[in-house]
């Protein structure tokens, strides 16, 4: 709704300033600025129109996990991690950090991020899945060419009382001493805490915060994020054999290559949507990729109930 008003408003003001022009005022800046404002608005209205899920205004949880290869996935994973902390703040989202891996040498082993802001689901869940790199290795003395896989993770945010109960019968709680970085206190108290779910089997660590009853809360939001993505994951799967979709669902699938060398491009694998600006992509530039991949969805959406009608 803020969207939709904020586009009446833009609409209000180039108006004004066509009526100004008309009348002989030197305006022409002002509203060539205001159009360039009106494309952006449009654009932003048209895409929150393809949000549609249940939880697709809500904040969201990401992870990221670095792939098979060492040193290589978890240097590309603490690179995934960068970028998506840029993208959020370029949407003017607030993002926390609530836990994260050191890798051995260098990156991470993984790490999760918190991204509030409106839509913030709805916009990352499109993400999901396999990313992978290509590039001159800077760990390679020979300047070889390495490809390397991470993995992200998404799901929305739900509080606690929500429709998602988790039953403390049904966990089991470990405690430990934090490692890496944060401070002199990490290794002294057994802070740090191993959420895991019996039912499910999901497990969740948290060791940013200082007290182990943070860590608790953290972890616990991860954990009912975890359980709705799976609800989701599992509705989806039955859908799609209720309905005979034939290609395969892998929520693991690989979606889209960033290539560094030979050549430099980004290329999505699900809707072919593609840049030869790698570096602005691993900034934050990600919206061309995800109104790419919610038009797509929402179209194999619209030929599904066609076709089921």
């Amino acid at each position: 709704m803020e969207s939709s008003d904020r586009l009446g408003e833009l609409l209000e003001e180039a108006q004004t300033f066509l009526d100004l022009a008309r009348e002989g005022e030197e305006v022409e800046a002002d509203l060539e600025a205001v159009v360039v404002q009106l494309e952006s608005q449009t654009e932003t209205v048209e895409l929150e129109a393809l949000l549609t899920g249940d939880h697709d205004g809500s904040n969201s949880i990401l992870e990221v996990h670095s792939g098979a290869g060492g040193t290589e996935s978890q240097d590309w994973a603490e690179m995934l991690l960068r970028m998506y902390q840029r993208w959020a703040e370029r949407r003017g989202f607030k993002v926390d950090l609530l836990d994260l891996q050191p890798g051995d040498e260098a990156g991470i082993k993984s790490a999760t991020l918190s991204v509030e802001g409106t839509n913030a689901y709805g916009y990352l869940r499109v993400e999901r899945g396999v990313h992978r790199l290509v590039r001159i290795s800077p760990f390679d003395a020979q300047a070889r060419r390495h490809t390397s896989f991470a993995s992200i993770a998404v799901m929305p945010e739900v509080e606690d009382g929500s429709d998602v109960e988790v039953d403390e019968k049904d966990l089991r709680v470990d405690t430990y001493r934090a490692s890496g970085a944060g401070g002199q206190h990490v290794n002294k108290t057994e802070s740090a805490i191993r959420l895991t779910h019996n039912p499910t089997g999901i497990v969740v660590t948290c060791q940013n915060e200082r007290s182990q009853h943070r860590n608790k809360d953290v972890a616990m939001k991860i954990l009912r994020a975890k359980l709705v993505e799976l609800s989701e994951r599992q509705a989806e799967e039955a859908l799609a054999q209720e309905v005979g979709e034939k290609k395969k669902i892998e929520w693991g699938a690989q979606i889209r290559s960033y290539v560094l060398a030979p050549y430099r491009m980004v290329k999505d694998h699900r809707t072919a949507f593609e840049t030869g600006d790698a570096d602005k992509v691993l900034d934050g530039d990600l919206d061309g990729f995800i109104r790419a991949a919610l038009t797509s969805q929402a179209s194999a959406s619209a030929e599904d109930t066609g076709e089921n009608a």
